[in-house]
């Protein structure tokens, strides 16, 4: 039987994997319902399963009954603290969390994965690492699982990574996209504190007023991005919040906001870390107020590398056709802890389109809305490409 005719048989299972993730998402690091399911579901199969110690992750190894390398194959499994507003007969019924990113299909997807690898094991020239991480958004899910030994899982070298990443919207339903070296941005946070001296709101001359000064920091900050990059190694600094005060005739001691900062290179990644801190500094003290900097690098930018990603879209391209496979001019604008994998392991994530049949793929609510919708008639069409992509991978690194 075909790897796509076996995909489709699991399909049923996967969606009801799917939906019970779904409906009950969990948040972080520690995802005890969640890996109590992803265990259940790998139940009977033959592999190598350890769960981590400083989070709630699955480590699976199989192994294949032909010598060879390994490959890994990751699928995240947090929810956002999203209150979901989809619609859909399934929706969370956890208050405040919603699988708004489609986590539940990466991790169903992978489980679909482990058992089409289990069932043609003795084929495989290698091993399969199989990683379900927990804490992917923004608890640096990857890296403590690369702390407790993940990519040593399998006791040799890793040959390569792959991920795939489900897309709401942009990308029509079950198409799959990728390309070579930056494919999602760096994602790193901005928090300001500028701290004045306060007073009465009519005598600001008495007092050091920090709202204005922290006005022009934002202010500042755009006109620097636009002056000091490369328009074609673009950055991106947006300001997401924003306070101060508590009434309209009280100068405030302090006035705080944060921003997300992207950028797309590791040149542009460099000089934020250093240039952006400066510059709000430099700004508070020509106003002769202090600042309190906070500059935090979350992720690093996510590369693929070039070799690879050729394998993969061929790949995929003989997997699903042609037409269904493209090849992105641009990175996404979304930022991806896979990025730590990426930078000791050649590899490569893809997107993969799950916007419901009959909607608008380009109008449809994005991935972190609490309306986005995801088709789970996806799930087959990722396991049967984790698994070309291991077993074909495994079969040219045995070849070499």
């Amino acid at each position: 039987m075909s790897i796509t005719a076996r995909a489709r048989e699991l399909q049923p299972d996967l969606v009801e994997l799917r939906r019970s993730l779904h409906r009950d998402p969990e948040l972080g690091l520690a995802l005890p319902r969640t890996q109590e399911k992803v265990l259940a579901a790998l139940e009977g199969l033959p592999l190598e399963i350890t769960t981590g110690t400083a989070l709630g992750s699955v480590t699976a190894v199989l192994r294949g009954g032909r010598p060879g390398g390994a490959v890994l194959l990751r699928g995240d499994m947090d929810a956002l603290p999203v209150t979901e507003n989809s619609g859909v007969p399934y929706a969370s019924q956890v208050t405040g969390a919603m699988h708004a990113c489609g986590h539940d299909l990466h991790t169903a997807g992978l489980v679909g994965a482990a058992t089409l690898l289990a069932e043609r094991r003795e084929h495989l020239h290698g091993d399969v690492v199989f990683m379900f991480q927990p804490g992917e958004e923004g608890h640096n899910g990857a890296g403590l699982m690369i702390e407790e030994g993940v990519l040593d899982a399998a006791g040799k070298p890793l040959d390569a990574a792959f991920a795939l990443h489900v897309a709401a919207n942009r990308l029509p339903g079950g198409m799959v996209a990728t390309r070579p070296g930056t494919v999602t941005s760096a994602s790193d946070v901005l928090r300001v504190t500028v701290r004045g001296a306060g007073g009465h709101g009519s005598t600001p001359y008495s007092a050091k007023d920090p709202i204005p000064v922290a006005c022009e920091i934002v202010t500042a900050i755009q006109n620097w991005v636009t002056r000091r990059f490369d328009l074609f190694d673009p950055v991106v600094v947006t300001v997401g919040t924003f306070h101060a005060g508590t009434q309209q005739n009280v100068i405030p001691e302090t006035a705080t906001f944060e921003a997300t900062v992207r950028s797309y290179s590791e040149a542009a990644h460099a000089r934020l870390i250093e240039g952006l801190p400066r510059l709000v500094s430099g700004i508070a003290e020509a106003h002769g107020i202090e600042a309190e900097v906070t500059y935090h690098v979350q992720y690093p930018v996510t590369v693929n590398e070039p070799g690879e990603t050729s394998f993969a879209l061929d790949t995929a391209r003989e997997l699903l056709g042609p037409t269904q496979v493209w090849q992105a001019p641009d990175p996404a604008n979304g930022s991806e802890d896979f990025a730590f994998v990426l930078q000791r392991v050649p590899g490569v994530m893809l997107l993969v389109g799950a916007a419901p049949d009959g909607v608008d793929a380009m109008t449809a609510p994005m991935n972190h809305s609490p309306k986005a919708v995801f088709d789970d008639t996806v799930l087959q069409r990722q396991a049967a490409l984790l698994t070309v992509l291991a077993e074909e991978r495994l079969k040219r690194g045995a070849a070499a």
